[in-house]
């Protein structure tokens, strides 16, 4: 009988049924756990579901039970994977449930900035069409999406299925090299050269101790005048603070962001505080991931990764 803990439930829809695995089982679930309370609820486990709660090594080292850490997403930031492989704790993720989700999201993003959709949203909310002398007014220039340039720094599968739907609505798009490449291999541009390039840049790269901070003071001046930024990989790919001096100077013509560096934020993010009065920067609660059928694959590949590794035990 294995012992199962889900630490965190609430990082997942409440309306998404999660299938529990055929093996026998006990299986306790939390909406929330706090770093004090993990030993005490998962000192039993021999499996934990968790999607953001961090075990660290010194609360690996007080579980001697746990066989099993199922991540309820595809980074493994929250679990120091050094200490789980000498204790003998196995990590599980789960990758590619999100590729059409989050490639829509961008999508999203591009129009809604292209199209300046807030801008006469919140018009309306303000009655300000009603007071129009005529049938439309024309205080927000609209700029086709076809034909735009789209940089995209991350050629995984995401960042591949972004490029397929851009290029079905006439953009061209390029991919960058890694940021400080000596090669630059086929398919790819230099980064230097995407950013000078793009109209429009998304970022969907992994977050490394190279790619912290990728855009930042330097390489935001090198991106065109007009230019937009969108970024639904991790927050901490971006200095926020040289993001909104950017947007607040105008050499950035808009940016839509979907994670920020801390999450949840603060409320007087640096981001958060600027999106209060800037039209041009969108932010979403890191929600482009979670589509009705991207949580549906993902708790679906959660249980298939509890089934196999029970499986390889046997």
């Amino acid at each position: 009988m294995m012992n199962i803990v889900f630490l965190d439930r609430t990082a997942l829809p409440s309306h998404i049924d999660i299938p529990r695995p055929s093996f026998p089982h006990t299986w306790q679930e939390y909406a929330r756990t706090s770093q004090e309370e993990i030993i005490s609820r998962a000192q039993d486990a021999e499996i934990i579901i968790t999607s953001k709660v961090l075990l660290t090594a010194d609360i690996l080292q007080q579980l001697p039970k746990l066989k099993l850490i199922a991540i309820t997403a595809t980074g493994t930031n929250n679990v120091d994977l050094v200490a789980a492989e000498k204790l003998g704790i196995a990590v599980k993720n789960v990758a590619g449930y999100s590729t059409v989700t989050v490639p829509e999201h961008v999508i999203g993003f591009i129009f809604a900035l292209k199209h300046r959709l807030m801008d006469w949203y919140h018009d309306q909310m303000q009655g300000k069409w009603a007071e129009s002398a005529q049938f439309c007014y024309f205080d927000y220039p609209i700029l086709d999406v076809q034909g735009s340039v789209l940089g995209v720094v991350g050629k995984g599968d995401i960042g591949k299925e972004v490029g397929r739907l851009a290029q079905a609505l006439g953009m061209q798009v390029i991919y960058a090299e890694r940021y400080g490449a000596k090669n630059v291999r086929e398919g790819y541009l230099p980064f230097e050269e995407v950013l000078q390039k793009a109209d429009i840049l998304t970022l969907h790269c992994p977050l490394t101790a190279e790619t912290e901070n990728l855009i930042n003071a330097e390489t935001l001046k090198l991106m065109k005048p007009g230019a937009l930024l969108i970024n639904t990989g991790r927050g901490q790919l971006i200095d926020e603070e040289a993001l909104v001096s950017a947007l607040e100077k105008g050499t950035l013509a808009g940016a839509a962001i979907d994670v920020l560096r801390q999450e949840p934020p603060q409320k007087e993010n640096v981001l958060l505080n600027a999106g209060r009065k800037l039209p041009n920067l969108l932010i979403t609660p890191h929600i482009a991931w979670a589509s009705d059928s991207a949580v549906r694959t993902l708790v679906n590949k959660v249980r298939q990764n509890l089934e196999d590794f029970v499986a390889n035990q046997a």
